[in-house]
């Protein structure tokens, strides 16, 4: 532990003890408080005992979805609407040759994640772009444009895709169609228009980049960068509206005869949880794509000051990625938590009936992504002169990480035969069976989290040595906000094992909040530290060895794969169900797959999108200038 004194702890006396138990109170007074506040919302009822009828379409619709058949709404203006229609199986066009659920399934979701990649790029690269423009360095204003570039042939992807799904849907579901055309039509007609938009705004901002580059033109340009993802956001929103609608219909009566009043079936319960669960992951899976665009070119790089340049664009990307990660199982609880109030029957299929098990494939792929990001971070301490105070610390952070990797993925329940069931004593492992709880999973995450803006913390650190007078106190406050933030953290996981379930799901409040509280403390506390620091030396862009580039890939790859799954999840929780308990699916490839079929086809899925992914970076690859501007810094 003798890295300790030399690396991070330098300088921090053993008074961070009495620091730590002073934050360690604070963040349990934070305990006691916010559950309470956050259950005196849900009125602490025992956990599923009762539920009220969820409004315009919960299960309590069932009961009344015979009654009204045939009855018709007058809305505004005197138009009349009519209830979901009640289909059989001859009412669904048949295709020879074609299945109709997979071929929908497999476009929507090469569209969704074309959409997804070609979404998040102009958000960073409108950023990127300002940085450049306020430290006048032209190398952001490079890489900005490179990467917009990769975007190109993704955007033009994306709108095929997007026809071709419009297509199938008039197609294989004209009836679907029709009910949801006649509730969303006026948005549906916006939707184009803003797309027509969006196109004009990145054609402008990408081919006027070069000519638009001095002076006021910049300015024009940045504001043709803000305007195309003002396009782009409000597309996304307003596609979110159709899949919130149809998981959690709002604006409809229980015979899904429409009331009239569009926004009310816009803003459904789950509207908001969706976009901000997509907006994030949209960040983290362009920021992946983006950087095994760079690990591609860094691979096949003919010189240094390319490998340069691509390092340290592979190394942005990463930055990016990791950004959007951490706080998406966030956004996913949130996301839950809804679909819980909205549906406690939906939320214990997903959780604890048949999809219950995806979630384990989820846990395998969110780890080898923490995995992945890690490893690169670390791989990347090798170029940089003076890292190696802080390599000894990186076994114990392996250690930290995989240990809360197989919390993560350990199930509740096994699979098991019978004989199985009755040697074992039941269906629970008599050991490992309690790390299947959310008490234990909320925990291992947030120390995930933790754990990796540890590793980031200390490889922006690896060059520089700090100046400022107080830096031995602020290393003993650092010390102390992460020791006490998780003690913090497992106690309140230990914690939940003795309290009912309704009370204790409040407690992933102040989980999340400590881990927040150590991100953005350690944060500000590291800018005032290092301002003015001493450098070790610059960081060597381009002596980066080439495992390093596979953990990019990985990372793209599992991105996609973990949307594709989620996705999956989200969709399939409707069941039998094309709009949830008012519009049933009755036709002949209404199923449930099972989770080896679902993976199959997503895997085929993935494997496409892959293939146009590597057509795109050709394309982008095939258009560029033979020598990248490259730096080092």
């Amino acid at each position: 532990m003798g890295f300790l004194r030399k690396g991070l702890f330098k300088g921090v006396s053993f008074r961070f003890t009495s620091l730590t138990a002073c934050l360690f109170l604070l963040f349990f007074a934070s305990t006691l408080i916010l559950p309470i506040s956050h259950n005196a919302s849900l009125s602490l009822k025992p956990a599923f005992a009762t539920e009220a009828p969820a409004p315009a379409g919960g299960e309590a619709a069932k009961a009344e979805e015979g009654k009204k058949e045939g009855e018709k709404k007058e809305g505004e203006k005197g138009f009349t609407y009519q209830p979901a229609p009640k289909l059989k199986v001859g009412d669904y066009p048949i295709v020879k040759g074609f299945n109709s659920r997979i071929a929908v399934w497999i476009v929507a979701q090469l569209h969704l994640w074309f959409g997804a990649f070609v979404l998040a790029v102009p958000i960073f690269v409108l950023v990127i772009e300002g940085v450049g423009m306020a430290t006048k360095d032209e190398r952001y204003d490079h890489m900005a444009h490179e990467f917009i570039k990769v975007s190109m042939t993704a955007f033009s992807l994306t709108a095929s895709l997007g026809g071709l799904l419009t297509i199938m849907f008039v197609s294989f579901y004209p009836d679907f169609f029709k009910y949801m055309a006649s509730i969303f039509g006026k948005t549906m007609i916006i939707y184009a228009i803003l797309f027509f938009g969006e196109s004009f705004c990145l054609y402008i901002y990408y081919y006027g980049w070069d000519r638009m580059n001095k002076g006021f033109s910049k300015w024009v340009h940045l504001t043709m960068g803000l305007m195309l993802n003002v396009f782009g956001m409000t597309l996304m929103v307003l596609s979110n509206v159709w899949a919130s609608f149809m998981m959690a219909p709002s604006g409809v009566d229980d015979a899904g005869v429409f009331t009239g009043n569009i926004w009310e079936a816009i803003r459904g319960p789950l509207w908001n949880p969706i976009n901000l669960h997509r907006f994030i992951a949209n960040i983290a899976f362009g920021g992946s794509i983006v950087g095994a665009y760079a690990a591609y070119k860094f691979l096949s790089a003919k010189t240094n000051e390319e490998k340069a340049h691509y390092d340290w664009m592979g190394y942005t990307a990463n930055f990016i990625a990791i950004f959007g990660f951490l706080p998406l199982p966030f956004a996913g609880y949130w996301l839950m938590k809804e679909v819980y109030g909205y549906s406690q029957q939906m939320g214990i299929t997903a959780m604890g009936g048949a999809f219950a098990w995806l979630f384990i494939i989820q846990a395998v792929l969110i780890g080898s992504l923490f995995l992945g990001a890690n490893y690169y971070l670390w791989c990347g301490m090798g170029r940089i002169k003076g890292s190696e105070r802080y390599t000894p610390a990186i076994k114990y952070l392996i250690v930290v990480i995989v240990g809360c990797f197989l919390v993560w993925f350990t199930p509740h329940t096994l699979i098991m035969t019978a004989k199985e069931v009755t040697q074992v004593g039941g269906t629970h492992h008599p050991v490992l069976g309690s790390l299947g709880v959310m008490s234990a999973k909320n925990t291992a995450v947030n120390i995930l989290i933790v754990s990796t803006f540890l590793s980031f913390m200390l490889y922006r650190r690896s060059n520089k040595i700090a100046t400022a007078s107080w830096t031995s106190t602020g290393n003993a406050i650092q010390v102390a906000l992460f020791t006490a933030g998780a003690i913090n953290i497992v106690f309140l996981g230990v914690y939940g094992y003795f309290i009912p379930a309704n009370i204790r799901i409040g407690l992933s409040i102040p989980q999340v909040m400590t881990t927040l509280t150590i991100i953005v403390v350690s944060s500000i506390l590291d800018g005032f530290m290092y301002k003015g620091a001493k450098s070790t030396g610059p960081i060597e862009w381009g002596k980066m060895g080439a495992r390093s580039q596979y953990a990019l890939f990985l990372l793209a790859v599992s991105f996609t794969w973990l949307m594709g799954l989620m996705g999956y999840v989200r969709s399939a929780l409707r069941q039998h169900w094309h709009v949830y308990t008012i519009f049933r699916d009755n036709s002949i490839d209404a199923f449930t797959p099972t989770l080896g079929y679902a993976a199959g086809i997503i895997t085929i899925a993935v494997y496409i999108f892959i293939a146009l992914v590597i057509f795109a970076f050709w394309i982008a690859n095939f258009s560029a200038k033979k020598h990248a501007e490259a730096t080092t810094h």
